[in-house]
């Protein structure tokens, strides 16, 4: 994977993306233990980006295909990992991005969401998966349950919260 993030990296000194954040299950393996995915979702701003929304992916596509990119449906191959980029396209999303931690993946520096974000953001979706997820996070107590429960005030997201403490925790918060 750190060859995938050294050209994500490079990409973003270019100028082709601005900040970028791991998410989804490549985001909560670097709190929890790892679990199988398909692909690493990469977060990022299209803010102020008008006209087509699909028009921001160009200048991505342009620079990876020359390096090897190739395009598999709604993701990009490149050095084995299948990369989907994702719009921060709501206000979770984008604060998320924004919260976004630096990390060392290997001797290479990346930007991952937070596991209070990453809990956030899966309550949000609301699917098995993402349900087994938050579970983890829980089971394993790696997160601030202050800051957490701050953002799920602010998104609405304390009933899905609830809800999920009552099916998997037996109602602990």
């Amino acid at each position: 994977m750190q060859e995938t993030i050294q050209i994500i990296n490079k990409m973003q000194t270019d100028g082709v993306i601005g900040k970028y954040a791991i998410g989804g299950a490549i985001g909560a393996s670097f709190y929890l233990e790892a679990t199988s995915s398909l692909d690493i979702d990469i977060f990022i701003s299209f803010k102020g980006i008008g006209g087509n929304p699909l028009a921001p992916l160009q200048p991505i596509y342009d620079y990876l295909l020359p390096l090897g990119g190739q395009p598999k449906g709604v993701h990009i191959l490149l050095k084995g990992w299948l990369i989907q980029f994702l719009p921060a396209e709501n206000a979770l999303n984008e604060e998320a991005l924004e919260a976004a931690v630096e990390t060392d993946l290997g001797g290479v520096k990346t930007w991952v969401m937070t596991a209070e974000h990453l809990i956030a953001i899966a309550l949000k979706l609301g699917r098995k998966k993402d349900e087994a997820r938050v579970e983890r996070f829980v089971e394993i107590g790696k997160f601030d349950q202050n800051t957490l429960d701050d953002i799920l005030r602010r998104y609405a997201l304390v009933d899905n919260w609830k809800a999920i403490s009552d099916k998997y925790m037996g109602g602990r918060k």
